[in-house]
């Protein structure tokens, strides 16, 4: 079911309320804390664009193996864009791409239950019909400005739902490996060679060579080296950011 609010703090923080179940969407034409990876805020102009979150209970899934999660999502979002003919790439670890510019951010909450995933919470903001960012951020792109149309945002919901759910049962079924092999594909970046940035600052040019079924990112340095990063271990330097 989808739930629709005017305005929330964050879809996130709601869809972990008791009253809601596996498959539940949490719907906000506007956030007032909205929240993305590494701490940042996600900036969504109101009635623009989709920010929603979706609750799921893969209790079937080893919390070791969380990851797949994330490789679900980012999937169920990119087979709905492609559906609009949009085809967009997974920037480790779920941002959605367009080239080099940002059109979805994902950011997936985990809540544990003794040695069980007991509930996940997937929230979402996909830049939809707005055209015009703040300065703030480096590299936004909606689904308007890539396509030169505008959108009807029931639709590309009622799209996006049935696609993240269409990849989530693909998941519990023991589609694990399809899963895996999918996302790799769909990895920007990936043979390529890119510069990358440390978190000491200090920067070295690599080839992305695919990412461990832990979620760790496998970057071939300029010596050969297989190096393995886990989220914020490293960071990608992009043109004009």
């Amino acid at each position: 079911m989808i739930y629709r609010f005017d305005i929330l703090p964050s879809t996130n923080d709601e869809a972990t309320a008791t009253q809601y179940v596996e498959g539940d969407i949490i719907l906000a034409q506007c956030q007032t804390a909205g929240r993305g990876q590494r701490g940042h805020t996600w900036e969504s102009r109101e009635g623009e664009n989709l920010t929603l979150s979706l609750l799921l209970e893969p209790q079937f899934l080893p919390p070791s193996e969380q990851f797949l999660i994330s490789e679900c999502v980012a999937l169920g979002v990119c087979d709905a864009l492609l559906h609009y003919g949009i085809e967009a790439q997974i920037k480790w670890t779920n941002d959605i791409y367009i080239g080099d510019r940002k059109l979805a951010g994902i950011l997936i909450e985990h809540k544990l239950q003794g040695s069980a995933l007991a509930r996940t919470v997937a929230g979402i903001g996909l830049n939809v019909n707005q055209k015009a960012f703040s300065d703030d951020l480096p590299n936004p792109i909606s689904m308007a400005q890539a396509t030169g149309r505008e959108f009807d945002r029931e639709e590309v919901l009622q799209t996006v739902a049935t696609s993240l759910m269409a990849r989530y049962e693909q998941l519990r079924e023991g589609g694990a490996k399809e899963l895996q092999a999918d996302y790799h594909q769909r990895l920007y970046r990936l043979g390529q060679e890119h510069c990358y940035a440390l978190p000491d600052g200090s920067r070295f040019r690599g080839i992305i060579r695919g990412v461990e079924p832990t979620g760790a990112l496998r970057i071939e340095n300029e010596r050969g080296e297989l190096l393995s990063f886990l989220f914020k271990e490293v960071e990608f330097v992009i043109q004009g950011r």
